[in-house]
């Protein structure tokens, strides 16, 4: 198969999953329950929502700089690079991913996302046994792995997260794949315009607020998840929590899932727009 056919086939995925994207298709109990949520989001004071989003964002920061600066995270970009090197013995930096074929980079990506979803999946089945501090300790670690997962990514596809403008991009592609599903597509056309403004920036020149009230319902979500969780950790079948291991091991798995699949869709795109000046036909404005 040759290159120019790849990249349509790879092109031709974007627009059916954008397609996909603009399907609002919630059933009336969502539609329900989202104005009731929006109706509560109301109720709630201004300055008290920002001091919340401030706080978030903050974390989010601090979460996205430990990471990338761990020894960890080294070690994952030199296994990136040495499998790259594979496949192409010019390659020395990340920068240099982009000498690869576009389903090259997909294969890398791929590996990584698989041992993300797989380590979600562990950690919810661990949360499932009901343990305080395990419980507890759920959402940070579920952020930590999929904000990983998405910079893993990034570098998957040439991009060096280090810098001021990745860090930023990274972290909205993080908050996008949390929006409700009604709410997906528009933060995807938002990233594409952010690709196409900062395509060789180093600093970030946009708006720098992450969260905002859509992102809260995702919250909600988790802490739902821990509810049911600790509702079902005493029903033991043959001495084990089998339901709330089952609950918080498919859950995370299927959050950990839905972020990747968006943020290898974005730099698949945003690869896709440096390397070839391609646009995925979907109405940007």
């Amino acid at each position: 198969m040759s290159e120019s056919i790849k990249e349509n086939a790879i092109l031709n995925e974007i627009l059916q999953w954008e397609t996909e994207l603009q399907d609002d298709s919630r059933t009336d109990f969502q539609r329900t329950f989202d104005r009731w949520f929006q109706r509560k989001l109301d109720e709630i004071p201004s300055g008290t929502k920002n001091i919340l989003f401030k706080k978030i964002d903050s974390s989010l920061f601090h979460l996205h700089s430990f990471i990338q600066n761990s020894f960890i995270q080294q070690d994952a970009k030199k296994q990136i690079l040495l499998s790259a090197r594979s496949l192409n013995s010019d390659i020395e930096q990340l920068s240099d991913l982009h000498l690869l074929r576009i389903d090259q980079l997909h294969y890398l990506a791929d590996l990584q996302t698989s041992k993300h979803r797989l380590y979600s999946f562990l950690q919810g089945g661990l949360t499932g046994t009901g343990g305080l501090l395990l419980t507890g300790l759920d959402i940070p670690a579920q952020t930590v792995l999929n904000l990983r997962a998405i910079q893993m990514i990034s570098m998957c596809y040439g991009y060096e997260i280090n810098n001021p403008y990745e860090m930023m991009i990274s972290l909205k592609v993080y908050h996008a794949s949390l929006m409700p599903k009604q709410l997906k597509y528009k933060s995807w056309l938002e990233l594409k315009r952010e690709g196409k403004k900062g395509a060789s920036s180093y600093f970030y020149e946009g708006k720098e607020d992450v969260s905002n009230e859509e992102s809260l319902e995702f919250l909600l979500k988790q802490i739902a998840k821990l509810s049911v969780i600790s509702l079902f950790k005493r029903k033991l079948i043959a001495g084990v929590p089998l339901v709330s291991i089952l609950v918080g091991a498919g859950f995370n798995y299927q959050v950990t899932r839905d972020i990747c699949i968006f943020a290898n869709k974005y730099y698949q795109y945003r690869y896709l727009e440096d390397t070839y000046a391609v646009g995925t036909g979907g109405n940007d404005e």
